[in-house]
């Protein structure tokens, strides 16, 4: 079994240059410390990166709804979270987050366009505190929307786990195992090209 470092910047992504030292140390565990708290200026950062993302047309379509352990939000958004999603139990808060579609396909497709890199500066700057945070699909939109009045076209998409990292030797078998799995991802060949689809970059 391959050792789980005891930060996350012991799992470094392996890039062909270097690129900013959060991105590279971003990646999501599921090893929670579950008597770790969020600071409130902590979560209020965390938002602040998410709202000040870019926006497609100025539209800011992005919501939040934020949960801290132990308050309703969070014990109703744990409530409905998949099985294979527990882990998150342990974290320190929970964040929902939502996108106001639009009027039509073009703002529905940009508005998760939106919350994409809402999520992503998030997780950069949950990086830069000495926070971890893990992005989450599994969870019950329906439950979501009855629980706390999601208007009719805001659409949920992820809940973001965050909180600080855990003890991997007391940690559940299985997520011992998959965080130890490597970090990968496809070679910049098969995803950049140059000039033509499929042609890679000179």
């Amino acid at each position: 079994m391959a050792d789980v470092s005891a930060t996350p910047n012991g799992r470094l992504a392996g890039t062909s240059v270097p690129i900013h030292p959060d991105l590279a140390a971003r990646w999501s565990p599921r090893a929670f410390d579950p008597d770790a708290a969020i600071a409130a200026d902590q979560l209020t950062a965390l938002l602040e990166a998410a709202r000040w993302a870019a926006s497609w047309g100025h539209r800011q379509p992005v919501r939040f709804v934020v949960g801290r352990r132990g308050d309703e939000t969070f014990v109703t958004l744990t409530g409905l979270l998949k099985r294979g999603n527990s882990y998150a139990h342990a974290a320190s808060a929970l964040i929902l987050v939502c996108a106001d579609q639009g009027e039509d396909e073009r703002t529905a497709v940009y508005a998760a366009v939106d919350a994409g890199a809402a999520i992503a500066q998030l997780t950069v700057e949950a990086v830069s505190r000495g926070l971890i945070a893990h992005p989450m699909a599994g969870f019950d939109v329906d439950g979501v929307r009855a629980a706390f009045g999601v208007p009719e076209g805001v659409r949920p998409l992820a809940v973001i786990a965050v909180g600080t990292l855990g003890d991997y030797s007391t940690a559940d078998p299985a997520i011992v195992e998959r965080d130890s799995r490597p970090r990968e991802r496809r070679p910049l060949e098969q995803i950049a090209f140059g000039g033509r689809w499929g042609i890679p970059l000179g």
